[in-house]
């Protein structure tokens, strides 16, 4: 039912400085494999085949990432190592790689408004590659798409507990009743960054969204945050108070590798999943 993905990855990564002056955050490795890939991936196991990147002029580099070289290619054809290529060449030789160039950065809002062109009058994806999910058995992504299947009118965002102490952090939603599936919640309403004393929950919505093309109507009249910039958490506000926002309590474990501390975790957490010594 969803065939396009976007992936907002336009910002500078300033918390990574100096590394990002030139390489994208996105491009940094979770072990051998970069952030993107592992988006990109979960995307593509999900049924998904159109993937829209929103990238501005100074992150070439994932778009260089994404394409061949065949001089490389050539070098190593005949060893093991062409078989670490794999990855890349699945999403190529299955896929449509589309590029979006995002000239200021106004915020998540925005960014996913720039798809508007590309994905139309479709429900799509959408995955903040900062936000590194792993399940052995079923990608978040497809645990949302099964959700989606029987609710196709209605937005779902990803939601975990956090400690109270953290929701100043998130987006946090407020909900009036779960469903039949005590992971499933009827939205009624989300907070953009709360206070612990003026959070309605402690239920935080990580970078995995699945939205009704509506989505793109609200935001077009969304107004700017006091920062400047367009929240997705606003926009979806608007379709909670109808009733067509479905938070849902995924299954596995979220890395934020949006900061050192958590990009580091991720790297010791998948070498020990890999059995790798320390």
């Amino acid at each position: 039912m969803i065939k396009h993905c976007l992936f907002p990855v336009a910002g500078f990564g300033t918390r990574f400085l100096p590394v990002t002056k030139t390489v994208p955050k996105e491009l940094l490795p979770i072990l051998e494999k970069p952030l993107i890939q592992y988006a990109v991936d979960e995307a593509y196991e999900s049924g998904i085949s159109e993937m829209v990147l929103v990238i501005n002029e100074h992150k070439l580099a994932i778009k260089k990432y994404f394409e061949p070289f065949p001089y490389l290619e050539s070098l190593i054809s005949s060893s093991s190592k062409i078989d670490k290529l794999n990855c890349i060449q699945n999403i190529t030789n299955n896929c449509n790689l589309s590029y979006i160039n995002q000239s200021e950065m106004l915020g998540l809002g925005h960014a996913i408004f720039q798809g508007r062109d590309f994905i139309g009058q479709n429900p799509f994806a959408v995955i903040l590659p900062d936000d590194l999910c792993q399940n052995e058995e079923q990608s978040v992504l497809n645990q949302m798409h099964e959700i989606f299947k029987k609710n196709s009118d209605k937005c779902i965002v990803a939601v975990e507990e956090v400690d109270i102490n953290d929701v100043e952090k998130y987006g946090v939603i407020s909900f009036s009743s779960s469903t039949k599936n005590e992971n499933v919640f009827n939205v009624d309403d989300m907070v953009e960054k709360p206070s612990p004393n003026e959070a309605p929950s402690n239920l935080a919505i990580i970078g995995r969204y699945i939205l009704t093309p509506e989505i793109f109507e609200i935001l077009e009249h969304t107004k700017s945050d006091q920062n400047g910039e367009i929240q997705i958490t606003n926009a979806l506000r608007e379709l909670a108070k109808i009733g067509k926002v479905i938070a849902y309590k995924f299954k596995g474990r979220r890395i934020d590798c949006g900061s050192v501390e958590g990009y580091v975790k991720a790297n010791i957490f998948f070498s020990d999943q890999s059995g790798m010594k320390k």
